[in-house]
């Protein structure tokens, strides 16, 4: 099984499961039942698998401060960060990362180990924690995670961030909100639409990292297969309506529809073994290409062994997930204008042929700083 074998199979195993009850008709009924179902499996894609990662990654001294109360309450969702031990360096540029999980599942916790790495290179590191469905539907998650961006830029003094150097991150579905956080961000009509007043300024987003990500509504709509299916019982639960093609929700979530030369400058990833790199992250790079958006693509050949599933950056035991987090930290430097820390050392450069990748650095023009 070549295109997100495991997850597919995870989704067919559980429909099949329910099915077998006797209770398929109560997925076409209830959207809560269909969200329970499948986010075991979408949660389980975006997990860093901690003990095959720590031996394949330097040891970085890094600070986490965790469980902080962005919106106010301990009852609702709260983000961690983490900071490397090198005060000389402060303001430190700020990347927030969004966790991935179909809008249904998925946590901060999920990602910590990639983000406290990340961190280790010399950048202050946001993992937040937003509402998910079916207990919150759309637009909630973009407004918390905008509030989110509010709390960074209140408290930079006291962490020692830059709120004048930020990037923006996400995997699956956590792609898509980055996307759209950067929207409200770099375009006013979008954000007046929207209905969410921007938390930042579009002088302060330098750039964004889209991983495995989910763009493309419309090519949702008619994706087939397991993922498709899994994905549309997502948006049913997110968007709270069965029709959730025809709603607002998913005309604004619709990121090629609304992207202009004014998106910030973009780092997209997926694997070839990843069928929503086809139908999703590439026509968005070449969209942004074609908008004049300078854009950093890291791509492998649809026949490059073994295939690399969904979510493949996670997987730092891979040589191509190492070399994914290097041209990660290179947009990083170029973006920001801030130099990584030297934490790599030269045994753990990994480099992958060139005649085996697929136009990893192609842009149409240098990175603004």
């Amino acid at each position: 099984m070549k295109h997100s074998s495991l997850l597919a199979a995870g989704l067919l195993a559980g429909a099949g499961a329910v099915a077998g009850m006797g209770a398929a008709a109560v997925l076409k009924l209830d959207r809560r039942a269909s969200a329970l179902l499948i986010r075991g499996v979408f949660a389980a894609a975006g997990k860093v698998p901690v003990k095959k990662v720590l031996p394949h990654i330097p040891r970085f001294t890094v600070t986490g401060h965790h469980g902080l109360r962005y919106l106010g309450s301990s009852s609702k969702p709260s983000l961690d960060l983490f900071l490397p031990e090198e005060p000389a360096r402060k303001p430190l540029p700020v990347v927030m990362w969004i966790h991935g999980g179909a809008w249904i599942s998925g946590s901060k916790e999920d990602v910590a180990p990639y983000l406290r790495v990340l961190a280790g290179f010399g950048y202050a590191v946001l993992g937040v924690g937003y509402s998910i469905s079916p207990k919150a539907v759309y637009p909630t998650a973009v407004q918390e995670l905008n509030a989110a961006l509010g709390w960074m830029r209140e408290h930079a003094d006291r962490y020692g961030l830059d709120p004048n150097r930020i990037v923006l991150a996400g995997d699956s579905a956590g792609a898509q909100l980055a996307a759209q956080l950067a929207l409200v961000i770099t375009n006013p009509e979008y954000a007046k639409d929207t209905g969410v007043v921007p938390a930042a300024g579009s002088g302060q987003l330098r750039g964004i990292l889209l991983n495995c990500g989910v763009f493309d509504l419309d090519a949702v709509a008619r994706m087939a297969g397991p993922v498709g299916w899994g994905l549309r019982k997502a948006l049913w639960s997110y968007t709270g309506s069965k029709d959730w093609a025809g709603t607002a929700a998913a005309e604004h979530m619709c990121i090629p529809k609304h992207v202009d030369r004014r998106f910030p400058p973009t780092y997209i990833s997926g694997g070839n073994g990843d069928n929503l790199t086809r139908t999703q992250s590439l026509p968005l790079a070449e969209r942004l290409q074609d908008l004049g958006v300078p854009v950093r693509r890291s791509f492998w050949p649809e026949d490059y062994k073994p295939a690399l599933g969904h979510e493949y950056q996670f997987q730092l035991h891979r040589p191509e997930a190492m070399e994914s987090l290097h041209r990660t930290v290179a947009f990083l430097e170029e973006v920001t204008g801030v130099a990584a820390l030297p934490g790599m050392p030269p045994e753990k450069v990994i480099a992958l042929r060139e005649d085996r990748l697929e136009d990893i650095f192609r842009t149409d023009g240098r990175l603004a700083a």
